[in-house]
């Protein structure tokens, strides 16, 4: 009797690369939000961070058009320093907010507060979804080559893969799930974060939700009040 051949899952093996589409969507999303803030509410000039973006942006892109595919050190620092760039623009804005809030400033009209808290809430899924995707298991190019088989998130298929296609193996949307999930719930659903970092960057997510929700939900009941 033959010996049965073990079928690693997808997310374990070399896979086609993930398609570049959903994450740069993110990016437009992300990059139109904070261009759309108050002034009071932005680091520098409105078009400064915004900016920046855009230009480190295009060159990734330009690397990897159509699917995630090359990678080298430079552009995995350009990556993360995107991705960086992106969160201390949201957390100074976070930063500004909770200030005029808690000291009182005119933070327009109860509509006006909840659309500028929304968007921050926004801007907060979408730049821990960008961190999810680009640090599990070194980042999209490294995941499709399946070599480092210790996950950083544990998705529920990957303990139940027959329930998912042969093929399935996590991609931009579902680090998106994961985001939004645990910036709603303020805790983990579905998917646990495995690694330190993983819990670290779930926590701070959950911190900045949870602190902006409060605030402004708060501050715009009492100004229809």
């Amino acid at each position: 009797m033959a010996d049965e051949v073990e079928v690693r899952p997808a997310w374990r093996r070399i896979t086609e690369a993930e398609h570049r589409w959903p994450a740069a969507i993110a990016w437009i999303a992300l990059i139109t939000l904070q261009w759309l803030l108050p002034d009071r509410l932005t680091f520098g000039p409105r078009w400064l961070v915004p900016t920046a973006e855009i230009l480190v942006a295009v060159v990734l892109i330009a690397a990897n058009p159509v699917r995630m595919k090359r990678d080298t050190p430079q552009l995995r620092m350009l990556a993360l320093g995107l991705i960086t760039l992106a969160s201390l623009g949201n957390g100074w804005s976070v930063a500004m907010l909770i200030r005029d809030i808690v000291s009182g400033h005119d933070v327009g009209s109860a509509g006006q507060l909840l659309a500028t808290g929304g968007a921050i809430y926004l801007m907060n899924v979408l730049c821990f979804a960008v961190w999810f995707w680009e640090l599990d298991r070194g980042g999209p190019v490294a995941r499709l080559q399946g070599i480092d088989p210790y996950p950083d998130f544990l998705f529920p298929v990957m303990t139940s893969p027959e329930l998912a296609p042969k093929d399935w193996a996590p991609q931009f949307v579902d680090y998106l799930y994961v985001s939004f999930t645990n910036a709603t719930a303020f805790s983990p659903t579905d998917t646990l974060p495995m690694s330190r970092g993983a819990k670290f960057g779930m926590a701070i997510e959950s911190a900045i939700a949870l602190v902006t929700a409060a605030l402004v939900i708060a501050k715009a009941v009492n100004a229809i009040a």
